[in-house]
């Protein structure tokens, strides 16, 4: 048996790097019984053209699905198409959910920015604690501090469409010569050029995990009062709160509140949000609650495939048929 990492996923077929080669693998049949998901970035161990077993995750990111990554680099254009903070407070609020440090990259600095608008994403995210880095793909401005982020790691781009991730990678290695498109100017978005997600070696030590363009990320998967953990800046004043399921949001006596001059206001604009789509889905698992058959078993203290209880009953009905049909047989024949 051997192991590698997955770097690539089509289709029904896994393509797993072991260091010296490369092989395309299926999954087996108990891995699908079991519903384990394979990610770009999982260690496997595998045999015969076909995966055995996943190795335990260091950590792992739903959308889009990688795992085993080092940090974050969250890309965002500062034109081009113009620069939503709330979508990057998305991301960030992501990052902060798997807790996978983040590095925040504002790219295409070639084009006319003001002076105000860096000082302001400045303000608001340096004292954070994010690195920050400034690029042009284009230009090659600030590739040499971006490729310094990738040394010895794994990393994974995250950003809308447009924002220039494809084109930051060809800067750094032009031999890749990834796919890239132009911005809409009319819709002021870009288009998915990446389709699936795939590490990228750009050399000995360096990977970057190439993922598709997305901006659907929604906190439907987080309850309300877990929300506030997302944002480092509330989180000084959260446990002063009156109440302890405080939402900060116009409850008596609410610390956060009372300190909301500190906070910046996209930011908290984008809490508030937040705070709107986990109360959906606290709204949803309330009503819609749903018991989740296990598909695991301990037998002789080793894990095993646990046979459904769908699939128990029809076996069980298919052998009582079996058995009438053989004492049919034996009557007819008496």
């Amino acid at each position: 048996m051997e192991q590698g990492q997955i770097y690539k996923i089509h289709s029904d077929f896994y393509y797993i790097d072991t260091g010296l080669e490369t092989f395309e693998c299926k999954a087996r049949e108990v891995l699908k019984k079991r519903k384990e998901k394979i990610l770009v970035g999982d260690i496997v161990n595998f045999s015969s053209g076909y995966i055995e077993e996943i190795l335990p995750r260091k950590n792992y990111i739903a959308r889009p699905s990688v795992s085993n990554v080092d940090r974050i680099i969250i890309v965002s254009a500062l034109k081009e198409p113009e620069l939503d903070l709330h979508q990057l407070n998305r991301y960030i609020a992501l990052s902060k959910y798997y807790k996978i440090p983040a590095v925040l990259c504002f790219n295409k600095d070639d084009l006319e920015i003001s002076k105000s608008d860096i000082k302001k994403i400045l303000n608001i995210y340096e004292p954070l604690g994010f690195k920050i880095v400034f690029t042009s793909a284009t230009e090659h401005h600030g590739i040499k501090a971006f490729r310094e982020l990738l040394e010895n790691k794994t990393s994974v781009l995250c950003g809308n469409s447009g924002v220039g991730k494809s084109s930051l990678i060809n800067a750094i290695n032009p031999e890749l010569n990834l796919r890239t498109k132009a911005v809409s100017e009319k819709l002021q978005r870009g288009t998915h050029t990446t389709r699936h997600c795939e590490i990228i070696k750009l050399d000995k030590t360096s990977r970057i995990v190439d993922t598709p363009g997305f901006s659907n990320v929604k906190f439907d998967f987080i309850l309300p009062a877990d929300v506030d953990l997302l944002f480092d800046e509330m989180l000084p004043y959260r446990d002063f709160c009156k109440y302890a399921d405080c939402l900060h949001i116009n409850e008596d006596g609410c610390a956060v509140l009372d300190n909301i001059d500190k906070i910046d206001s996209s930011r908290y604009e984008s809490y508030l949000a937040f705070i709107k789509e986990a109360k959906e889905y606290k709204d949803r698992i309330k009503y819609e609650g749903k018991k989740t058959e296990q598909t695991k078993k301990l037998v002789h203290n080793r894990e095993m495939t646990k046979i459904s209880e769908k699939k128990r009953q029809s076996s069980r009905r298919r052998t009582k048929q079996d058995i009438y049909k053989d004492i049919e047989y034996h009557d007819e024949n008496e």
